[in-house]
């Protein structure tokens, strides 16, 4: 059986969907072009993603999921397995360099800041958590933490990958905890650690950052 065939075979029944005559027999459905580009599709997913995945992903059960909403996850899943692993600066053309926050006064450091949040917004990357550190501090971890890293790229118009700026290298979550926790997310962290969570500070640098689209 083909990809598309197994596609089309493992789709609900439109009879069984449809609605009934006064007889109780099912009216016949008859699928639109939509609905057969859907099935095809849905075909070449499952024979392009299936090299990547183990016996762990068909464990899923398809049949409950709508044939569009299968095709997404499976795109969003391809998309991922086939995004080149790349350092965020070469992301764009020409690469992405910032120059020593050292050489540069407050005012430049300012502008080529929210140049740069602009440009990583552009290429769909998000900094959370940021109001805790100064234009300055800011700006020195993506030229250190953030343009270097190796990230896949992946190719959705939905995908953002979101940059958490309260941790440090460590994973240490003092800063999200002092800065940006909900009083439950706090108490959780305490009943899981057995101790205090730091004190609750105010965050000095507020910024209206862009953000994902819900």
């Amino acid at each position: 059986m083909s990809a598309v065939e197994k596609a089309v075979a493992d789709a609900p029944s439109a009879a069984a969907a449809g609605p009934a005559e006064p007889d109780g027999m099912p009216l016949a459905h008859h699928p639109d072009p939509e609905e057969i580009e859907c099935l095809i599709r849905n075909g070449e997913l499952r024979t392009a993603i299936e090299p990547y995945l183990d016996e762990a992903i068909w464990e899923i059960d398809f049949r409950h999921l709508p044939t569009p909403v299968e095709n997404r996850f499976l795109e969003s899943m391809l998309a991922w397995e086939l995004a080149p692993l790349t350092p965020i600066a070469r992301w764009f053309t020409p690469t992405l360099a910032l120059q020593p926050a050292c050489t540069l006064d407050d005012d430049q450091v300012r502008e080529r800041l929210w140049q740069t949040i602009d440009a990583l917004y552009s290429k769909r990357i998000v900094l959370d958590f940021t109001d805790h550190l100064s234009d300055r501090e800011l700006y020195a971890l993506i030229r250190r933490d953030i343009l270097p890293s190796t990230v896949k790229q992946v190719d959705l118009p939905d995908n953002y990958l979101h940059w958490d700026c309260s941790a440090d290298e460590a994973g240490d979550p003092s800063a999200w905890l002092a800065y940006y926790a909900s009083d439950e997310e706090r108490e959780e962290w305490r009943l899981e650690e057995g101790r205090d969570p730091p004190p609750r500070q105010v965050p000095a640098y507020p910024r209206a950052l862009p953000v994902a689209p819900v």
